[in-house]
Order: C-alpha cells, then sequence, then structure tokens
C-alpha cells in the first residue's frame, strides 16, 4: 500500500524521536550511534542511586547481561559502594559528567573541569580508567569530539530512546516493539524518574530480543 506525503513525514518525524536522523549521524561519524557487532547494548544513564541501581544489576545478573552504565560523578562520589557493585558485576562505567551539566551552557574550563573531575574520581578511588562518554541530555557542539580527544574518551550516543524517564511504561513498549533493531543502542535511565518501570522495561526488551532472535552484547565487543 502507497502511503500518502504526510503520512510518511509523520512516521519520519516520529521515528526521529526514538532514533536520531541519518544526516547527524553522518556529520558526527566519530560517535557511536549503534553497535559494530549487531548485537544490542543496554545503557543506563544518571546513577548510580541507592535501590534502583541495585534491582538494575540484579535484573541484569539473571539475564546475564552486561551493560554500560553513564553515571554522575557527583552520585557516584556519594554512592561508591553501588558504583563498585557495577563494576564488580563486569559491568561498564562511562562518564555522564560530574554534575550532569549540558555542554553547550558551560564555558571551556567548565566543561573541561566536569569531565576531567569525573576521570579522576574513577581512577584515584576504584582504579578505573574510563573510556567511554555520553553528554547529559545528548546534547553536544560541533567541538565536543575535540574535547573528548583530550581525554581519550569515545563518545557514545543511542539509536534507541526508550522514554523510560516518563515513566510510562506504554510508551516505553511502543519504541522497543517498533524501533529496536539488532545493533541498537539503547538508554535506559537509572534514576528516581524511571525506577517504577525500570525492571518492567529491562523485562519486556528481553522478551522483544528474544522474539526477534536479536542478542546482547558486551560494551567493550559491542563498540570496538
Amino acid at each position: 500500500m502507497k502511503l500518502s506525503k504526510n503520512l510518511e513525514k509523520l512516521l519520519i518525524e516520529l521515528k526521529y524521536k526514538y532514533n536520531p536522523p541519518v544526516l547527524l549521524k553522518k556529520v558526527f561519524h566519530e560517535f557511536y550511534w549503534t553497535t559494530t557487532n549487531n548485537k544490542i547494548l543496554l545503557t543506563f544513564d544518571d546513577g548510580p542511586i541507592p535501590e534502583n541501581t541495585e534491582l538494575i544489576i540484579d535484573s541484569l545478573s539473571k539475564h546475564r547481561i552486561k551493560a554500560l552504565f553513564f553515571c554522575v560523578g557527583d552520585n557516584v562520589k556519594k554512592y561508591s559502594e553501588l558504583a563498585k557493585s557495577i563494576l564488580m558485576e563486569g559491568h561498564i562505567i562511562g562518564n555522564h559528567t560530574f554534575n550532569h551539566k549540558i555542554l553547550r551552557t558551560l564555558s571551556d574550563q567548565e566543561k573541561f573541569y566536569q569531565i576531567k573531575s569525573f576521570n579522576e574520581l574513577l581512577e584515584n578511588d576504584f582504579n578505573y580508567k574510563v573510556k567511554y562518554f555520553r553528554p547529559p541530555h545528548g546534547r553536544f557542539q560541533l567541538g565536543t569530539n575535540s574535547l573528548l580527544n583530550k581525554f581519550n574518551l569515545k563518545n557514545v550516543m543511542w539509536s534507541l530512546l526508550t522514554f523510560d524517564y516518563k515513566n510510562n511504561f506504554e510508551l516505553v513498549k511502543f519504541a522497543v516493539t517498533n524501533f529496536m533493531k539488532k545493533d541498537s543502542i539503547i538508554v535506559l535511565h537509572d534514576s528516581n524518574k524511571s525506577k517504577n518501570i525500570i525492571l518492567d522495561s529491562i523485562e519486556f526488551i528481553v522478551e522483544q530480543a528474544a522474539e526477534k532472535k536479536f542478542t546482547f552484547g558486551e560494551p567493550t565487543e559491542c563498540l570496538k
């Protein structure tokens, strides 16, 4: 059936709510937008926080999935035992700035501090070298890649935004059902905003992946 132009436009606009435009990916080709091994990568932003992080770790352990946690430095500092738990379970921690600051609102000096202080915290307190970065709210600039190169960090974006932070499980189900692919980098949130639906969201993603015969990969193999 041939779609009307208006309907085609609507479908494209809807898709871009969950998956960034192809042109953007081409311009910023240095960033990871999908996995490189045709496996799904689960990522969790904004943690760690009490209660929610433990639930996520237990769920991932049950399904034998390794994930990439883009943590906020201040949360890591306050809840260091949770950060240790993430690492002990074999997951990866990425830099999500120290105070969850939007880069384009900061001076060059402040940007440098937000990234550097996070890396130093992980290296000094956990003997852990950070390799990956994700900008808060996914907002970056033309100079972001040059800035990250100074820290030898790779920027990991996504190909599926679940909108779990809206605390609406039906919205997550819609996103996953319609837009998850075998090479998706999926964004979920380790935060109070999503804690009421996070376990259901993980379970649904796992079920849908199995139904579509997709597999989950470990962060380092997904981002080669």
